[in-house]
């Protein structure tokens, strides 16, 4: 304990930003499927729709396992933790790469989400303990900018390699990257003992916290609005659209670029206008769902509702991890775990949805199915934060602080 004290700002800074990274890498491997439907549904004779029960899976087992697997390893050494579960994360990503079938690539996303529940259930206390003193909230900052971007610039990074070199190399390339962290954690990573992880003692506590439980129920429906749509972007662009496959990546690339201003306006104002962001964010995404049909058939129409949406998306993202984390502070590693977990189930909710309304309807409703989450999720919002706001904003300044 003794290192987390005494060591320089540069190498806990070092460690912050492996953290950083790392969770960079965990949330693009959950996303980049979307960029690869339809190649990886092609290899095995599977439409998209089918081939979307990737992320389904993923993110239900996330949803299921992040808090009973971080009430199992409450007590362990983080540094150790981190070994193991990077160790399951890339050799899971290796069989992806060799996945014979598709029943055997869904083995492998499973041992890749059990690493992702719990990586999540440990990260955010973890960096702030690891942060330099006096600089809690720019830690958290670095982990929330990385976690979002994965979904607005990972996804279409990996996309680019796998038409380049074939969707079974993107996830190689990102098994190999997560060794090169491990080395790295090996290397400067410290022995870290478990603090305010929280335990089933803690859970009560939470469960009756109405500001929290409000922002969860905001997550599952907000989530599931932007997925439904979002997780078959890229046979909507093909086949409703009529656009190419270029066009599909460099859609992706616009969402990751505009993804990178919404980081920016929400580091400026977020601090001060959280909830009006938040909410202004949300209302951004619904316009951009309700529009997708409407503007299917210009570029610049898509283009620039792909650039709305990653702005919005991106402001989402950091918005309810940062209140989330102010709203649990006794018990951040459970506050998140849930949090992990009902974020996942949005996830796989929304995946499900989109898959349903395009098989079932057509695929170009997936948008309109989209903006009626998006609907209830701003109304929640609305009524949440309007009820609510003294708590979250008193608690957002003691982490400041």
């Amino acid at each position: 304990m003794s290192d987390l004290q005494t060591v320089s700002r540069k190498v806990a800074w070092l460690r912050v930003l492996t953290l950083a990274v790392a969770a960079f890498i965990f949330n693009t491997t959950e996303y980049i499927p979307v960029g690869l439907l339809s190649d990886i549904g092609l290899s095995f004779g599977m439409e998209s729709a089918q081939a979307g029960v990737m992320l389904t899976i993923y993110a239900w087992i996330v949803a299921l396992m992040s808090l009973p697997l971080m009430l199992m390893t409450s007590k362990i050494d983080r540094r150790v933790l981190l070994l193991s579960l990077f160790s399951l994360f890339a050799g899971s990503h290796l069989l992806s790469f060799f996945a014979w079938n598709f029943d055997v690539l869904l083995v492998s996303r499973a041992g890749v989400a059990l690493a992702h529940a719990l990586f999540w259930s440990i990260t955010a206390s973890l960096a702030i303990r690891l942060a330099p003193a006096g600089k809690r909230a720019q830690a958290l900052g670095l982990l929330a900018t990385a976690t979002a971007l994965a979904s607005v610039l990972g996804l279409p990074l990996g996309r680019i390699i796998g038409q380049s070199f074939g969707w079974r190399v993107t996830f190689l390339v990102i098994g190999v990257a997560a060794m090169i962290l491990l080395a790295m954690i090996i290397k400067i990573m410290p022995r870290v003992t478990s603090e305010q992880s929280g335990s089933l003692k803690s859970l009560p506590g939470l469960l009756t916290n109405p500001a929290l439980l409000s922002l969860y129920a905001l997550a599952v429906i907000v989530v599931t609005a932007h997925f439904s749509a979002f997780t078959y972007i890229e046979p909507f662009v093909q086949q409703v659209a009529g656009m190419s496959h270029n066009f599909a990546t460099l859609l992706l690339l616009i969402f990751g670029v505009a993804g990178i201003s919404g980081s920016i306006i929400f580091s400026k104002y977020g601090e001060k206008h959280l909830s009006n962001l938040l909410i202004g964010a949300i209302a951004l995404l619904t316009l951009c769902l309700m529009t997708m049909v409407s503007v299917a058939h210009s570029m610049s129409g898509l283009i620039a509702i792909c650039a709305l949406w990653g702005i919005a998306f991106m402001i989402i993202g950091m918005g309810m991890q940062m209140k989330v984390l102010t709203l649990a502070p006794e018990a951040t590693d459970i506050g998140m775990a849930m949090f992990s977990g009902i974020f996942n189930i949005g996830i796989g909710l929304g995946a499900l949805v989109g898959q349903t309304v395009s098989i079932d309807l057509s695929l170009s409703s997936v948008g309109y199915v989209g903006a009626l989450f998006g609907l209830s999720a701003m109304l929640i919002a609305i009524v949440a934060f309007k009820k609510w706001p003294g708590r979250a904003r008193q608690q957002e300044q003691d982490l400041v602080a």
